[in-house]
């Protein structure tokens, strides 16, 4: 079997693949064109960020059975198209972790004590000892947003420092922060106490521009600013008037909205409280050759073996196994997504529960995917079906799994209730057929939805106008309307209203939606993967 390598890879990484007894053929810099045009010769593709994986590359990769990632970010790969052409998509997701986390910490203490500012003013021929002057990290409070895998590395960094940790992170258990001596707090509040604050959270549409103005006019004086995580988290035209105008002290960033950036399309690099790296963060020896030694293993005993480890797209199960639950884990990994979407707070409970037919097979891949659609909206390519149970673990979340022969209305039910800080969720779906997954239950209403895409859930008062308002507000806004379900709650006036969309509803819109006569609630879903 042959194997293209098409981005820098450590040579451990192709060692591993040529002693497995693969054909490594390794050729970097592909034009999309000249890729295309000899993918069909592979099986297996090894990439890093430069590579596009796109719906085009797949259509004409009539041989690949699997893509590996050496690291974690898949925003290159088309993942759905992987999916539709049969095509294994792995990545390494816990090979660059700590390297990430030291970056951040690098970067402060840079900031802290004006080393890049100082190295280019001795290089410029001055000795300007004066106009350096520092600041020491001992007994400063360092606010972390995002105290994952990543986060949480950097928390025990900094402790170590004899930094005070305190972090925002709206999906974790206060009590799981604190056992790892971090205190959670609101980001207005992370933004007012720290000193330092250093990012740690994935651009998803939660995050997006997550650091902005109002943030940055909360940030003491003299705080600074450290985001190692991705572009686009920030808002680098807020960041750019906070330093300009003095609002904060200094800032350092490793991602870009746009990379590779310039002065061109980047003002942040003309200011003299600015320093930054060019997307460093797991650049490291070790860091390469871990995730490189991580996904040629991989590739390799999936190729040779049929073994799947760290899929995003594929489960770690048997056929026997797949043939029995197989569109269950996709209505599992679809309620998983959209309970995420819906609870408030951080994740305490999961409880997965099983009726019908179900009870008498292995259901434990079901839950995992459940736990990965869990995670997904707010750990993207961090999570798959491996490591979810691992993510649920660290947070201190308590995962349940029953089984009852009794299916009620259908042969075959999944009962999804989790729990949070605020409150409880729990919807119910089956499987309609041989592959028409379904939610049947939301709470206490009843209705028959698909659950994909992008989406606008409603909660309204049971009477007339409501649609006919809903449908013209959204279509004066230029979105279309695939699907409606109405769901009623029979011991009340309340109804519910799913929409599939084709298009993301805006903020701008929802509340457009919300000020709407007779709309109690609405909320937007992403369940783009599906």
């Amino acid at each position: 079997m042959k194997v293209l390598v098409s981005d820098n890879l450590s040579p451990v990484g192709v060692k591993v693949l040529e002693e497995a007894g693969l054909d490594v053929d390794v050729r970097t810099g592909l034009a999309p064109a000249e890729l295309q045009e000899i993918i069909g010769q592979y099986q297996g593709l090894v990439i890093r960020s430069s590579t596009k994986v796109t719906k085009e590359l797949f259509a004409a990769a009539k041989n690949l059975k699997v893509v590996g990632r050496a690291g974690i970010g898949l925003d290159n790969v088309d993942i759905p198209a992987a999916s539709a052409e049969g095509v294994v998509v792995m990545n390494a997701p816990d090979g660059n972790a700590v390297t990430t986390a030291e970056h951040a910490i690098s970067m402060m203490l840079a900031l802290a004590r004006n080393i890049p500012q100082a190295t280019a003013s001795m290089k410029a021929g001055k000795w300007e000892k004066k106009k350096f002057m520092g600041r020491e990290v001992t007994g400063k409070t360092l606010g972390i947003i995002g105290i994952g895998r990543i986060g949480s590395i950097a928390a025990s960094r900094a402790q170590g420092l004899k930094m005070k940790t305190i972090a925002y992170d709206p999906h974790m258990p206060p009590d799981t922060a604190e056992r790892n001596g971090v205190e959670l707090v609101s980001l207005e509040e992370l933004a007012k106490r720290s000193d330092f604050i250093t990012v740690h959270v994935p651009k998803t549409k939660e995050t997006a521009n997550l650091v902005s103005n109002e943030f940055f006019r909360n940030m003491k004086s003299d705080a600074m600013f450290i985001d190692c995580a991705r572009g686009g988290v920030c808002d680098e035209q807020a960041l750019y008037h906070a330093l300009n105008d003095r609002l904060i002290g200094g800032a350092a960033l490793d991602v870009f909205a746009n990379e590779p950036t310039s002065h061109d399309n980047c003002p942040l690099l003309g200011l003299d409280n600015f320093i930054c790296t060019p997307h460093l963060g797991a650049s490291t020896s070790e860091a390469q050759e871990n995730v490189a030694l991580i996904i040629a293993e991989q590739i390799a005993d999936f190729l040779l073996r049929g073994t799947v480890t760290n899929a995003i797209n594929v489960p770690s199960v048997s056929s026997e196994v797949l043939a029995q639950v197989g569109p269950y884990l996709t209505l599992g990994e679809m309620l998983g997504t959209m309970q995420m979407q819906l609870s408030q707070g951080g994740v305490k409970e999961v409880n997965v529960e099983y009726s019908g037919e179900l009870a008498d097979v292995n259901t434990s891949p079901v839950t995992v995917a459940f736990l990965k659609g869990l995670f997904t909206p707010i750990l993207k390519d961090a999570v798959n079906y491996v490591n979810a149970p691992v993510v649920a673990r660290d947070r201190g979340i308590r995962v349940v799994e029953s089984k009852s022969d009794r299916a009620g209305d259908f042969t075959n039910t999944l009962t999804a209730r989790v729990v949070s800080e605020e409150g409880e969720n729990i919807l119910v779906g089956t499987v309609f057929g041989k592959n028409e997954p379904r939610l049947v239950r939301l709470n206490s209403f009843r209705l028959e939805a698909l659950p994909s895409g992008p989406m606008l859930l409603v909660f309204n008062k049971d009477v007339p106008g409501v649609i006919g308002a809903l449908g013209t507000t959204l279509g004066d806004n230029g979105v279309n309307i695939s699907r409606m379900t109405v769901g009623r709650e029979e011991t009340s006036n309340q109804n519910i209203i799913l929409l599939s969309t084709d298009q993301l509803i805006s903020k701008e819109l929802l509340e457009k939606v919300r000020a709407l006569k007779h709309i109690d609630a609405a909320q937007g879903l992403n369940l783009n993967g599906f």
